[in-house]
């Protein structure tokens, strides 16, 4: 394989420099293996799309036997990959693609008091890691997983044979099914969401698989006009790794790796640190940090402006949440080397420059 790669950019990319970005899909690749084909002094390709973390919720009966995640393993997976082409090679960045279900119905929460939230959360964690993230369609509103119904819903020809053989083998349908809505490749494959109308903007005919219902609600004109919604938060991401370097040429430092609710890392380049903090859970977590982050600078969260209207996902333990209106202890930053809370599905990016920086790494 290596030979024949080596020979399509020598022959087709390396005549357009600067032109052609080139990424293998490759199930079962290694790092090892990874560095190689990534390698930029070897010219085969630009980086790869691994499928470790993408694995990690898999049951003993396979994807459709899921199990939930772990977040731990999936810290361990990712900080591997980071740390595995941090010196050689590039990693590619994603949660969603056209065979994996929607990311907020299965790492975040779907449900209408915390699908915006926890959809920002994982895409601020994500795309704070080195390398390029790569967004799939509707994933910027948060799209969700499709009500399947019946088998007659579906159209994956992976899900319809799943469903025969284990049926004649003896299992229980309505557990098939159970296992199918989770996991099945349909769920990345309903009409794009543009608008509330019948066919969601997409087609004023029939489609060939049914519009999610809930596009009277989630679709992209609607975010457009929100300047909280899912869709502004990755424009605020994609800016922020177009002006601050450390997101893309930052080194990463994993924290936290025994935590099973949340994701924390640090980024470092040239003098500036980035703290990226992602509670994975519908509750307020604290969260113990070191006392050089306590002003440090909050550059983007996912919780509501000061001012704006309370997030109902800020309600969860009374009027006031667990300590303040935002669901934090009311501090600047992630506190004195005691403990800050994250509300719910909270995600924060702090940062802190200069000789301060250095500390922190």
């Amino acid at each position: 394989m290596h030979e024949y790669l080596q020979e399509m950019h020598r022959e087709v990319f390396a005549h357009h420099p600067g032109r052609l970005l080139t990424v293998g899909e490759m199930p079962g690749v290694t790092v090892e293996q990874a560095r190689m084909f990534t390698d930029p002094a070897r010219a085969e390709l630009d980086m790869v799309f691994q499928f470790e973390h993408v694995s990690l919720d898999h049951g003993p009966g396979g994807k459709f036997d899921p199990r939930p995640l772990r977040l731990t393993d999936l810290k361990a997976s990712l900080a591997r990959w980071q740390q595995g082409l941090a010196d050689t090679g590039w990693n590619s960045l994603y949660w969603n693609n056209h065979d994996q279900p929607r990311i907020v119905s299965r790492f975040g929460d779907d449900g209408p008091r915390h699908r915006a939230r926890s959809a920002t959360m994982l895409a601020t964690v994500l795309h704070l890691h080195r390398g390029t993230p790569y967004v799939y369609q509707g994933e910027e509103l948060g799209m969700t997983n499709a009500p399947f119904a019946s088998i007659g819903d579906f159209r994956d020809i992976e899900a319809l044979n799943h469903y025969a053989q284990a049926l004649a083998a003896g299992q229980d349908p309505e557990r098939v099914l159970r296992g199918l809505r989770a996991m099945g490749r349909d769920n990345a494959r309903t009409p794009m969401q543009w608008d509330a109308a019948p066919g969601a903007g997409f087609t004023t005919g029939t489609p060939w698989i049914p519009v999610n219902p809930n596009h009277t609600t989630v679709n992209a004109a609607d975010a457009r006009r929100d300047p909280g919604s899912v869709y502004h938060h990755y424009r605020r991401l994609i800016a922020l790794r177009h002006s601050e370097p450390a997101v893309v040429h930052g080194d990463f430092t994993p924290l936290l790796p025994e935590d099973e609710r949340v994701y924390a890392f640090t980024r470092h380049h040239r003098g500036t640190t980035l703290l990226v903090l992602g509670n994975f859970t519908g509750e307020p977590v604290p969260v113990d940090l070191p006392p050089c982050w306590r002003e440090a600078e909050l550059v983007l969260g996912n919780l509501p402006e000061p001012g704006d209207p309370a997030d109902p996902a800020d309600l969860a333990d009374g009027p006031d949440g667990p300590d303040g209106p935002d669901g934090s202890d009311g501090s600047d930053g992630p506190g004195p080397g005691t403990s800050t809370v994250l509300a719910p599905w909270e995600a924060r990016v702090h940062r802190i420059t200069g000789t301060e920086g250095e500390h922190t790494r």
